[in-house]
């Protein structure tokens, strides 16, 4: 693991004590905090640019959608007023961006796809700050990643492992084997989405194939399965996302959402409710603000061409 590009300089991230109060105090870990409800006049629908390829899906404090680019690396921001965008990262040739969370302090941090890498993005100016080279660049995928604490956690789709980047001007990256009751099934997308547990003390991940969801000690990567009641798997489950108690798991290529109820230990998840609309064309990731959900459709079963269109839609959390 290594670093390419200095840690950043014009302001620290959160640390420590502050860090970990803001994460339970956002439930969701993301700025998922966002109070206000959307007016009725906002768009529930929004373009992004052909080609764009997106994968993930994160929202500030204000009503702005950050999404990453599979094509190129590129973090392209919506108005969720307005539907109007714009790229604010270019990103490179080579390059990816897949799974994406905002902080307070305006730093995107991105996950490198097969380049093994993870980015920290200054959402306001755009400039790449820090680049970590989490993984070789083959035989590992590095897909999503939840902000908890001082540190920023990455999974890799194609390694029992997570990764802990340092949320500040210090520190080192932390690898943690996955064990326990963790099953690593090859040549096939494993973790994938992660969430803060409700305490803000471990994480929910869950594994894509063949549809388990996981947690996870941080103080030694023991993975305990959560039982399923109502629900005999979450297979193609993509992204996550906590509000409270209730855990929302985006299946992809099913074209859904499943609502889940959390227990106080979050060791078991009842499910409560599905969430489809005919507008979902294999959604991945998923953000909320106010009393709306926004996916972005990677429409993976359709041709990924430059000239492929590629939007985002917004359902109501109900």
């Amino acid at each position: 693991m290594t670093r390419n590009h200095p840690q950043p300089s014009r302001r620290a991230v959160l640390g420590g004590a502050a860090v970990a109060a803001f994460a339970m105090a956002a439930g969701a870990g993301a700025a998922q905090a966002a109070t206000a409800a959307p007016a009725a006049a906002w768009p529930a629908e929004f373009p992004l640019p052909d080609g764009f390829m997106p994968e993930g899906i994160t929202i500030s404090r204000r009503p702005y959608a950050y999404m990453g680019s599979r094509a190129n690396g590129a973090v392209y921001r919506t108005d969720l007023r307005t539907g109007e965008g714009r790229v604010i990262h270019e990103g490179a040739t080579g390059t990816a961006a897949v799974g994406l969370k905002l902080d307070e302090d305006g730093l995107l941090y991105v996950s490198g796809g097969g380049g093994g890498t993870a980015r920290v993005v200054d959402s306001h100016t755009g400039r790449l700050v820090t680049t970590y080279q989490l993984t070789d660049t083959t035989g590992h995928f590095i897909n999503d990643v939840i902000l908890l604490g001082d540190r920023a956690w990455f999974t890799d789709s194609r390694d029992a492992v997570l990764y802990g980047v340092p949320r500040g001007r210090k520190g080192a990256v932390r690898r943690l084997p996955l064990v326990g009751d963790w099953v690593q099934t090859p040549n096939v997308n494993n973790a994938n989405g992660v969430v803060g547990t409700p305490d803000a003390h471990g994480l929910i991940v869950v594994s894509s194939s063949p549809g388990r969801l996981y947690h996870v000690d941080l103080a030694d990567g023991h993975a305990t399965e959560i039982a399923l009641v109502g629900a005999a798997d979450v297979a193609n489950g993509d992204g996550l996302l906590r509000i409270g108690r209730s855990l929302y798991v985006v299946q992809n290529r099913l074209n859904l959402i499943s609502v889940f109820d959390l227990d106080l230990r979050a060791r078991t998840a009842t499910l409560r409710r599905t969430v489809t609309d005919p507008r979902f064309d294999v959604p991945t990731t998923v953000a909320r603000w106010g009393d709306r959900l926004y996916l972005v459709n990677a429409r993976f079963t359709s041709p990924q061409t430059p000239e492929t269109t590629f939007n985002g839609v917004a359902v109501s959390i109900g």
